[in-house]
Protein backbone atom coordinates (compact mmCIF):
# COMPACT_ATOMS: atom_id res chain seq x y z
CA UNK A 1 0.00 0.00 0.00
CA UNK A 2 1.48 3.39 -0.97
CA UNK A 3 2.08 5.98 1.71
CA UNK A 4 -0.64 8.58 2.02
CA UNK A 5 -1.32 12.10 3.13
CA UNK A 6 -3.77 11.39 5.97
CA UNK A 7 -6.19 13.78 7.64
CA UNK A 8 -8.23 13.32 10.80
CA UNK A 9 -11.83 14.45 10.40
CA UNK A 10 -14.41 15.31 13.05
CA UNK A 11 -16.85 17.42 11.04
CA UNK A 12 -15.59 20.74 12.44
CA UNK A 13 -14.55 23.77 10.40
CA UNK A 14 -10.96 23.18 11.54
CA UNK A 15 -10.85 19.60 10.29
CA UNK A 16 -12.49 20.60 6.99
CA UNK A 17 -9.76 23.22 6.50
CA UNK A 18 -7.17 20.54 7.32
CA UNK A 19 -8.74 18.23 4.73
CA UNK A 20 -8.53 20.92 2.03
CA UNK A 21 -4.90 21.61 2.95
CA UNK A 22 -4.13 17.88 2.89
CA UNK A 23 -5.76 17.49 -0.53
CA UNK A 24 -3.57 20.24 -1.94
CA UNK A 25 -0.53 18.63 -0.32
CA UNK A 26 -1.43 15.20 -1.71
CA UNK A 27 -1.63 16.74 -5.17
CA UNK A 28 1.82 18.31 -4.79
CA UNK A 29 3.33 15.04 -3.56
CA UNK A 30 1.48 12.78 -6.00
CA UNK A 31 0.09 10.67 -3.15
CA UNK A 32 -3.39 9.39 -2.23
CA UNK A 33 -5.38 11.33 0.34
CA UNK A 34 -6.78 9.30 3.24
CA UNK A 35 -9.67 10.70 5.25
CA UNK A 36 -10.20 9.16 8.66
CA UNK A 37 -12.89 9.72 11.24
CA UNK A 38 -12.19 8.23 14.67
CA UNK A 39 -15.27 7.05 16.56
CA UNK A 40 -14.90 6.91 20.32
CA UNK A 41 -17.06 4.18 21.87
CA UNK A 42 -19.90 5.63 23.95
CA UNK A 43 -20.32 4.67 27.60
CA UNK A 44 -23.07 2.08 28.06
CA UNK A 45 -25.76 4.49 29.37
CA UNK A 46 -25.36 6.76 26.32
CA UNK A 47 -25.05 3.86 23.90
CA UNK A 48 -28.47 2.63 25.03
CA UNK A 49 -30.16 6.03 24.73
CA UNK A 50 -32.57 6.23 21.76
CA UNK A 51 -31.20 9.51 20.33
CA UNK A 52 -27.53 9.16 21.22
CA UNK A 53 -27.13 5.43 20.74
CA UNK A 54 -24.61 3.40 18.79
CA UNK A 55 -26.69 3.51 15.60
CA UNK A 56 -26.82 7.31 15.53
CA UNK A 57 -23.11 7.54 16.26
CA UNK A 58 -22.29 5.03 13.52
CA UNK A 59 -24.37 6.96 10.99
CA UNK A 60 -22.53 10.18 11.87
CA UNK A 61 -19.06 8.66 11.65
CA UNK A 62 -19.82 7.10 8.28
CA UNK A 63 -21.34 10.27 6.86
CA UNK A 64 -18.51 12.66 7.85
CA UNK A 65 -15.73 11.05 5.75
CA UNK A 66 -18.12 10.04 2.95
CA UNK A 67 -19.51 13.54 2.43
CA UNK A 68 -16.06 15.12 2.73
CA UNK A 69 -14.62 12.68 0.20
CA UNK A 70 -17.28 13.50 -2.37
CA UNK A 71 -16.53 17.21 -2.16
CA UNK A 72 -12.78 16.76 -2.23
CA UNK A 73 -12.94 14.56 -5.33
CA UNK A 74 -14.85 17.32 -7.11
CA UNK A 75 -12.48 20.11 -6.02
CA UNK A 76 -9.28 18.08 -6.49
CA UNK A 77 -9.96 15.77 -9.46
CA UNK A 78 -6.35 14.63 -9.78
CA UNK A 79 -6.16 13.31 -6.20
CA UNK A 80 -7.17 9.79 -5.21
CA UNK A 81 -9.34 10.07 -2.08
CA UNK A 82 -9.80 7.16 0.33
CA UNK A 83 -12.38 7.57 3.11
CA UNK A 84 -12.93 5.51 6.22
CA UNK A 85 -13.61 5.42 9.93
CA UNK A 86 -12.14 3.63 12.91
CA UNK A 87 -13.29 3.05 16.46
CA UNK A 88 -11.04 3.63 19.46
CA UNK A 89 -9.04 6.23 21.32
CA UNK A 90 -8.34 9.06 18.86
CA UNK A 91 -4.73 9.60 19.93
CA UNK A 92 -3.89 5.91 19.72
CA UNK A 93 -5.64 5.42 16.37
CA UNK A 94 -4.15 8.52 14.74
CA UNK A 95 -0.65 7.66 15.94
CA UNK A 96 -1.12 4.14 14.57
CA UNK A 97 -2.18 5.30 11.10
CA UNK A 98 0.66 7.83 11.11
CA UNK A 99 2.99 4.87 10.67
CA UNK A 100 1.72 4.45 7.10
CA UNK A 101 1.48 8.16 6.30
CA UNK A 102 3.84 10.58 4.63
CA UNK A 103 2.32 13.19 6.90
CA UNK A 104 -0.79 13.64 9.03
CA UNK A 105 -2.98 16.78 8.96
CA UNK A 106 -5.32 17.84 11.78
CA UNK A 107 -7.38 20.88 12.61
CA UNK A 108 -5.89 23.05 15.32
CA UNK A 109 -9.17 23.12 17.22
CA UNK A 110 -12.29 20.97 17.10
CA UNK A 111 -15.44 19.57 18.60
CA UNK A 112 -15.72 16.97 21.29
CA UNK A 113 -18.38 14.53 22.40
CA UNK A 114 -20.57 12.65 19.94
CA UNK A 115 -19.51 14.82 16.99
CA UNK A 116 -15.89 13.70 17.13
CA UNK A 117 -12.70 14.18 19.07
CA UNK A 118 -11.38 17.37 20.59
CA UNK A 119 -8.73 18.27 18.05
CA UNK A 120 -7.21 20.88 20.32
CA UNK A 121 -6.07 18.34 22.90
CA UNK A 122 -5.83 15.38 20.53
CA UNK A 123 -3.87 17.39 17.97
CA UNK A 124 -1.28 18.42 20.54
CA UNK A 125 -0.97 14.87 21.84
CA UNK A 126 -0.64 13.39 18.35
CA UNK A 127 1.93 16.03 17.38
CA UNK A 128 3.97 14.87 20.36
CA UNK A 129 3.72 11.14 19.63
CA UNK A 130 3.24 10.47 15.92
CA UNK A 131 6.07 8.92 13.94
CA UNK A 132 5.49 11.17 10.91
CA UNK A 133 5.24 14.95 10.48
CA UNK A 134 1.96 16.35 11.85
CA UNK A 135 0.55 19.51 10.28
CA UNK A 136 -2.01 21.53 12.25
CA UNK A 137 -4.31 23.82 10.27
CA UNK A 138 -6.59 26.56 11.55
CA UNK A 139 -10.24 27.01 10.56
CA UNK A 140 -10.66 29.27 7.56
CA UNK A 141 -7.26 28.44 6.04
CA UNK A 142 -7.55 28.74 2.24
CA UNK A 143 -5.26 28.09 -0.70
CA UNK A 144 -4.86 31.82 -1.37
CA UNK A 145 -3.54 32.35 2.17
CA UNK A 146 -0.38 30.42 1.25
CA UNK A 147 0.42 32.76 -1.63
CA UNK A 148 1.63 36.30 -2.13
CA UNK A 149 -0.98 38.93 -2.86
CA UNK A 150 -1.40 39.86 -6.51
CA UNK A 151 -0.34 43.33 -7.79
CA UNK A 152 -3.67 44.79 -6.64
CA UNK A 153 -3.13 43.49 -3.11
CA UNK A 154 -5.71 40.70 -3.36
CA UNK A 155 -4.74 37.21 -2.12
CA UNK A 156 -4.55 34.79 -5.03
CA UNK A 157 -3.65 31.12 -5.45
CA UNK A 158 -2.18 32.05 -8.85
CA UNK A 159 0.74 33.99 -7.36
CA UNK A 160 3.97 32.48 -5.95
CA UNK A 161 3.95 30.80 -2.55
CA UNK A 162 4.95 32.64 0.57
CA UNK A 163 8.16 31.30 2.16
CA UNK A 164 8.38 28.06 4.07
CA UNK A 165 9.83 29.04 7.45
CA UNK A 166 12.04 26.56 9.29
CA UNK A 167 12.97 27.06 12.92
CA UNK A 168 16.38 25.44 13.38
CA UNK A 169 18.51 24.74 16.43
CA UNK A 170 22.03 24.95 15.02
CA UNK A 171 23.39 22.82 17.87
CA UNK A 172 21.31 19.89 16.55
CA UNK A 173 20.45 20.38 12.84
CA UNK A 174 18.71 17.03 12.32
CA UNK A 175 18.49 15.58 8.82
CA UNK A 176 14.79 14.64 9.05
CA UNK A 177 13.82 18.21 9.84
CA UNK A 178 15.99 19.76 7.13
CA UNK A 179 14.94 17.23 4.50
CA UNK A 180 11.24 17.86 5.18
CA UNK A 181 11.62 21.64 5.01
CA UNK A 182 13.71 21.63 1.82
CA UNK A 183 11.46 19.11 0.06
CA UNK A 184 8.32 20.98 1.07
CA UNK A 185 9.73 24.23 -0.31
CA UNK A 186 10.88 22.52 -3.51
CA UNK A 187 7.42 21.04 -4.14
CA UNK A 188 5.91 24.52 -3.91
CA UNK A 189 8.63 26.37 -5.75
CA UNK A 190 8.72 28.46 -2.59
CA UNK A 191 11.67 30.17 -0.93
CA UNK A 192 12.90 28.65 2.31
CA UNK A 193 13.64 30.96 5.21
CA UNK A 194 15.71 29.25 7.91
CA UNK A 195 15.60 31.05 11.25
CA UNK A 196 17.81 30.47 14.26
CA UNK A 197 17.05 32.48 17.38
CA UNK A 198 19.84 33.42 19.76
CA UNK A 199 19.98 35.29 23.05
CA UNK A 200 23.11 37.41 23.77
CA UNK A 201 25.12 36.40 26.81
CA UNK A 202 26.10 39.09 29.34
CA UNK A 203 29.82 39.65 30.00
CA UNK A 204 31.22 37.79 33.02
CA UNK A 205 31.22 39.51 36.42
CA UNK A 206 34.24 41.67 37.12
CA UNK A 207 35.36 39.32 39.90
CA UNK A 208 35.48 36.27 37.61
CA UNK A 209 38.96 34.67 37.87
CA UNK A 210 41.06 35.54 34.84
CA UNK A 211 38.77 38.38 33.77
CA UNK A 212 40.01 41.96 33.80
CA UNK A 213 38.11 45.07 32.81
CA UNK A 214 39.81 47.75 30.74
CA UNK A 215 37.78 51.00 30.78
CA UNK A 216 39.31 51.92 27.41
CA UNK A 217 37.99 48.68 25.86
CA UNK A 218 34.33 47.87 26.53
CA UNK A 219 33.31 44.27 27.12
CA UNK A 220 32.70 42.10 24.07
CA UNK A 221 29.66 43.28 22.21
CA UNK A 222 26.48 41.32 22.84
CA UNK A 223 26.11 40.64 19.13
CA UNK A 224 29.55 39.01 18.95
CA UNK A 225 27.79 35.65 19.08
CA UNK A 226 25.78 36.40 15.96
CA UNK A 227 28.60 35.93 13.40
CA UNK A 228 29.48 32.57 14.96
CA UNK A 229 25.85 31.45 14.90
CA UNK A 230 25.45 32.67 11.32
CA UNK A 231 28.52 30.63 10.31
CA UNK A 232 27.21 27.49 12.02
CA UNK A 233 23.80 27.98 10.40
CA UNK A 234 25.33 28.36 6.92
CA UNK A 235 27.46 25.26 7.46
CA UNK A 236 24.44 23.19 8.53
CA UNK A 237 22.55 24.23 5.38
CA UNK A 238 25.40 23.74 2.90
CA UNK A 239 24.79 20.05 2.03
CA UNK A 240 21.05 20.64 1.69
CA UNK A 241 21.56 23.56 -0.66
CA UNK A 242 23.51 21.15 -2.88
CA UNK A 243 20.78 18.51 -2.69
CA UNK A 244 18.04 21.04 -3.48
CA UNK A 245 19.71 23.63 -5.75
CA UNK A 246 16.33 24.83 -7.00
CA UNK A 247 15.32 26.11 -3.55
CA UNK A 248 16.03 29.76 -2.83
CA UNK A 249 17.36 29.72 0.74
CA UNK A 250 17.72 32.67 3.09
CA UNK A 251 19.09 32.10 6.56
CA UNK A 252 18.95 34.42 9.52
CA UNK A 253 20.37 34.26 13.03
CA UNK A 254 17.91 36.53 14.83
CA UNK A 255 18.39 37.93 18.31
CA UNK A 256 15.52 37.02 20.61
CA UNK A 257 13.68 34.12 22.16
CA UNK A 258 12.92 31.23 19.81
CA UNK A 259 9.16 31.37 20.40
CA UNK A 260 8.75 35.08 19.65
CA UNK A 261 11.14 34.97 16.68
CA UNK A 262 9.28 32.08 15.04
CA UNK A 263 5.82 33.50 15.70
CA UNK A 264 6.93 36.77 14.11
CA UNK A 265 8.36 34.94 11.07
CA UNK A 266 5.15 32.91 10.70
CA UNK A 267 3.15 35.97 9.68
CA UNK A 268 4.60 35.84 6.17
CA UNK A 269 4.82 32.06 5.80
CA UNK A 270 2.86 29.47 3.87
CA UNK A 271 4.04 26.83 6.35
CA UNK A 272 6.12 26.88 9.53
CA UNK A 273 8.31 23.82 10.22
CA UNK A 274 9.51 22.99 13.72
CA UNK A 275 11.23 19.95 15.15
CA UNK A 276 10.30 17.64 18.00
CA UNK A 277 12.42 14.95 19.59
CA UNK A 278 10.93 11.49 19.04
CA UNK A 279 10.14 10.24 22.53
CA UNK A 280 7.95 7.48 23.86
CA UNK A 281 5.25 8.02 26.45
CA UNK A 282 1.47 8.16 26.50
CA UNK A 283 1.04 11.36 28.50
CA UNK A 284 2.12 14.86 27.56
CA UNK A 285 2.71 16.51 24.23
CA UNK A 286 6.50 16.09 24.31
CA UNK A 287 7.13 19.21 22.27
CA UNK A 288 9.36 22.12 23.14
CA UNK A 289 8.38 25.57 24.33
CA UNK A 290 9.01 27.24 20.97
CA UNK A 291 7.00 24.66 19.02
CA UNK A 292 4.18 24.93 21.55
CA UNK A 293 4.06 28.71 21.16
CA UNK A 294 4.07 28.51 17.35
CA UNK A 295 1.23 25.98 17.37
CA UNK A 296 -0.87 28.39 19.40
CA UNK A 297 -0.01 31.67 17.72
CA UNK A 298 1.06 31.07 14.11
CA UNK A 299 -1.51 32.22 11.54
CA UNK A 300 0.03 29.76 9.05
CA UNK A 301 -0.19 25.96 9.21
CA UNK A 302 2.52 24.41 11.38
CA UNK A 303 4.37 21.15 10.67
CA UNK A 304 5.84 19.33 13.68
CA UNK A 305 8.57 16.97 12.45
CA UNK A 306 9.86 14.19 14.76
CA UNK A 307 13.59 13.56 14.82
CA UNK A 308 16.02 11.53 16.96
Amino acid sequence: MPRTVTVGLDGSAESRAAAEWAAREAGLRGLPLRLLHVREPLPDPLAQAPLLGAEAQREWTERVPRDSAEGLRLRHPGVEVIAGQRSGDPVDVLCEVAGDAELLALGSRGLGGLHGFLVGSVGMAVAGRAGCPVVLVRAGEQAADEHRADPTGIPSAATPFRPVVLGLDITAPHAALLEFAFRTAALRGAPLRVVHAWVPQPPPPYDTPGYSFDPETPPAAADALEPRDAFMLARALEPWRKSFPEVDVAEAAVEGGAASVLVDASRDACLVVVGRRARSGRLGTRIGHAAHAVLHHSPAPVAVVPHP
